[in-house]
């Protein structure tokens, strides 16, 4: 009896240590949070990280970052929410502090986010970053109709998992520019990696959703990140690309095939890529094309 006693408490010791250990709150280093935002700037980031793209559902009529098209996964259909800054349907009564640990560390007000939002990515983002791009959508139009609630099946709608996602899968942390790469290099890896997130599309994922950071930029084959074709330097020529006509498709769509690319990359052209300053779009050609 007392073996079986013995075995039993170690089990259940067992069982609430693992507990324990996959429910430890993970975040990165701390935010300045007196900086103060630059709406212009801000306004920026919006387009160079994407947010118009996946939050707002132009095929339906949406008002701008009103809401999204729900982004369907094997765990379900994730509707993009309303991030205007209307109060009550978007962010408006978000502070600052609020807005930094979503962006930084995949928390929001109601606990932990799915990481279909790309929180991976934007935790790379400078301090500055941060408050530029919570006052340029502070700035935004409020807009009261809310998004589309999400359809997530049990046991993926129970949130409190994500914690234990993120104690296996998520290392928040700043960009660290490597030393010996050029200004403009690291510029293209810190958009890739960073508030642009090629890498979460272009990647493939394991059957828990998490990045494969060893085979990043290879490709996806569908499933959890959606179909993605590889944009590593060897796919990249092989398509005729250098790093001119790779900024000019990312400008304008057409590729060195006299091809027009659509879909889902047709539209992170139309509502991101085209709007970036010559020298992003050169920034991030270098980096995927370099040797």
């Amino acid at each position: 009896m007392r073996r079986w006693l013995w075995v039993l408490g170690v089990l259940v010791g067992t069982g609430i240590g693992t507990g324990v250990y996959f429910l430890k709150p993970v975040a990165g280093p701390p935010r300045d949070l007196t900086l103060i935002g630059d709406v212009a700037h801000g306004n920026e980031l919006i387009r160079l990280g994407g947010c118009v793209a996946c939050h707002t559902d132009t095929a339906s009529g949406r008002a701008f970052l009103s809401g999204g098209a729900g982004l369907v996964t094997p765990f379900g259909t994730f509707v993009p929410p309303n991030i205007t800054s209307d109060p009550n349907a978007g962010i408006g009564d978000w502070t600052l502090a609020q807005f930094s640990e979503a962006m930084s560390n995949g928390v929001g007000p109601e606990g932990h986010l799915y990481p279909a939002f790309p929180y991976e990515n934007y935790t790379l983002m400078s301090d500055q970053e941060i408050a530029d791009l919570y006052a340029a959508l502070m700035a935004t139009e409020p807009v009261a109709e809310p998004a589309a609630a999400s359809q997530v099946p049990f046991p993926f709608n129970i949130r409190l998992a994500n914690a234990g996602w993120k104690n296996l899968f998520f290392s928040p942390a700043r960009f660290q520019p490597e030393p010996n790469k050029s200004e403009t290099y690291n510029r293209g890896k810190y958009l890739a990696f960073g508030p642009a997130h090629c890498v979460a599309c272009h990647s493939p994922r394991n059957l828990l959703g998490a990045l494969d950071w060893d085979a990043a930029l290879t490709g996806s084959p569908g499933g959890t990140g959606g179909r993605a074709p590889a944009i590593t330097r060897e796919a990249l020529v092989e398509k005729g690309y250098d790093a001119a006509s790779l900024a000019q498709t990312l400008k304008d769509g057409f590729t060195p095939g006299f091809d027009v690319l659509g879909g889902a990359m047709g539209e992170v052209i139309a509502d991101s890529t085209s709007q970036w300053t010559d020298e992003d779009l050169n920034a991030i050609a270098e980096y995927l094309l370099a040797e």
